[in-house]
């Protein structure tokens, strides 16, 4: 899909949607790190599930992704790599810092991904743009440094992670524009790509079969049951909705929502699942962040509203 012609609602609903399920699904997931430390095998358990409600939902009619392709697989292993790569670092290093801190460090990513695009994009963005994130990014690094419960190796997963996002977000906005595919279809690909990696990785490491005994053994909680439930579920609307919001605006654009988001996400933080000491650094950051996430939002503004004048 053209970004230049994506309907406004639709593009609107990609960002919000994104958002919401983003938001929701680092308290989730940090709720089961918490009682369940296995993090690989819920991971596989996530692509598993997401793997078998597509094949069941294009069986029933119920969604009309397109017949795998074996070209079109080949092109998008990267994609799967550096996705469940990204997931794997963020779900371990959920597991030593908390969510305001780790949000923060997440919020790199849309300043990794504007360097990345200078790479591949034949334009260029605004100085606005590059201003507007780099206030962004400054704002984040002046938030983590209140941190007083730092965390050495849950730090250096986090930032790998942000890493591998940018990556797989380059990644999916340009397979998904270029090859025409919808989210759905990437969604398919990349979970049945990643479940021989996924598995071969839960046994390598020593996970299965304990994972499975230790799971079996938490389902008696209802409290961790139904986390764990929403953890799956919400990781395939979180999957199917970053997809979409890549494909329908840009890599850029999903991100910046993910640090508005973050703000949210952030505050709340505060308040659920503790180890978090407020600190005048936090919330200064927090509104430096804010508020070049809202001068990008007007920047990008601006320059489709001149596109759209511009006679054809």
């Amino acid at each position: 899909m053209d970004k230049e012609t994506t309907p406004p609602y639709l593009s609107l609903f990609a960002a919000l949607s994104y958002g919401i399920a983003s938001m929701a699904m680092v308290f989730i997931n940090k709720a089961v790190v918490m009682e369940y430390a296995y993090s690989m095998t819920l991971l596989t358990l996530q692509q598993l599930a997401t793997a078998l409600l597509i094949h069941f939902g294009r069986g029933m009619g119920w969604t009309r992704a397109k017949a795998l392709n074996v070209d079109t697989a080949k092109k998008l292993v990267l994609v799967s790599l550096f996705y469940n790569a990204n997931v794997a670092f963020a779900l371990a290093s959920l597991k030593g810092v908390n969510i305001p801190m780790y949000i923060a460090i997440k919020r790199l990513t849309p300043l990794a991904v504007l360097i990345a695009g200078l790479f591949y994009k034949k334009g260029t963005h605004s100085k606005q743009v590059i201003l507007s994130v780099s206030l962004t990014a400054a704002g984040v690094m002046i938030a983590a440094l209140g941190d007083f419960s730092f965390d050495m190796l849950g730090y250096i997963m986090a930032l790998v992670s942000v890493f591998f996002q940018t990556m797989y977000l380059v990644l999916v906005e340009r397979s998904g524009a270029e090859d025409g595919l919808s989210s759905i279809e990437i969604m398919f690909y990349n979970s049945l790509l990643s479940l021989p990696f996924l598995v071969f990785l839960i046994i390598v490491t020593g996970e299965f079969p304990s994972s499975l005994s230790l799971l079996y053994a938490k389902s008696a909680s209802v409290y961790f049951f139904v986390m764990f439930v929403l953890s799956l579920v919400m990781g395939i609307i979180l999957n199917y909705t970053m997809f979409l919001c890549t494909i329908v605006n840009s890599a850029l654009t999903t991100t910046i929502v993910g640090v508005l988001k973050g703000v949210g996400s952030t505050t709340l933080g505060f308040f659920l699942l503790g180890g978090v000491q407020v600190h005048f650094l936090n919330v200064s950051g927090l509104v430096i962040n804010t508020l070049g996430g809202l001068w990008y939002s007007l920047a990008k503004y601006q320059e489709k509203s001149k596109r759209n004048t511009i006679p054809k």
